[in-house]
C-alpha cells in the first residue's frame, strides 16, 4: 500500500522545535482546541520519567526490541540522540490513518523532514522557535533535569535545528503561549480536510 493510498483517509501534522521551546505544551493545547487530532506516540529506549505512562507519552522499548524493529523496517523514521533511540512506529501510524485519524507528531527536525519526504503534501510541518537562545537556555535550566553537559548538548542541537526552520511549512516564535496556540491552531484547521 502506498503512502498516498493510506493518507486519503487522514492527515499528518508534525511539530518540531528545540527542546525547551514549549512544543509539548503547544501541541496539547492545539489538540484540545481542535479536537480532531490524535497524538502519535513515539517509541523510545530512554528511561521513563516521573509521571510518564507507557503507550501514552511514549512506547518504551528495550534497546533490543527497538533494534529488532529497525531491522524489520518497523519505523517511519528513527533517530539516535542523547544516548537513546527515538522513532515513529509504522504499523501504529498506518492503522490510525486508515481509521481516518488526523495524527499529530512531536518529532525532531530530521524525523520531521523524513516524514515529509515520505508523505509529501499530506503532512504539515510546524516549527516552533524560542524567542531567543538565551530564553531557551533559561527554560532548559529551569527544568532542573539536565547535567551541564546535557544542557550544552541540547543548546548545540538547538542551533542545528533552528538552521532548518526554513524547510518547514509553518514557523512561529513561541514568545506568547496564547498567540502561538491561536496561530498554530488556525493554520492546522486550514490544512485539515473540511467535513
Amino acid at each position: 500500500m502506498s503512502a498516498e493510498q493510506v493518507l486519503d483517509q487522514g492527515r499528518l501534522i508534525v511539530f518540531s522545535a528545540p527542546s525547551g521551546t514549549g512544543k509539548s505544551t503547544v501541541a496539547k493545547l492545539v489538540m484540545e482546541r481542535l479536537g480532531s487530532l490524535e497524538f502519535s506516540v513515539s517509541a523510545t529506549t530512554r528511561q521513563m520519567r516521573a509521571g510518564e505512562r507507557d503507550g501514552v507519552d511514549y512506547h518504551f522499548l528495550s534497546r533490543e526490541e527497538f533494534e529488532k524493529k529497525i531491522a524489520e523496517n518497523g519505523f517511519i523514521e528513527h533517530e539516535f540522540f542523547f544516548g537513546n533511540f527515538y522513532g515513529t512506529l509504522l504499523d501504529k501510524t498506518i492503522d490510525a490513518i486508515k481509521a481516518g485519524h488526523n495524527l499529530l507528531f512531536d518529532l525532531d527536525v530530521k524525523g520531521a523532514l523524513n516524514l515529509k519526504r515520505i508523505f509529501g503534501d499530506q503532512a504539515l510541518l510546524v516549527f516552533l522557535k524560542p524567542p531567543s537562545m538565551e530564553e531557551l537556555a533559561r527554560r532548559l535550566q529551569a527544568r532542573d533535569s539536565e547535567s551541564a553537559e546535557a544542557l550544552k548538548s541540547r543548546l548545540e542541537r538547538a542551533e542545528m535545528e533552528l538552521s532548518h526552520a526554513g524547510e518547514f511549512d509553518f514557523v512561529v516564535v513561541n514568545d506568547d503561549l496564547g498567540r502561538t496556540v491561536d496561530a498554530v491552531a488556525t493554520r492546522i484547521a486550514e490544512f485539515l480536510p473540511q467535513p
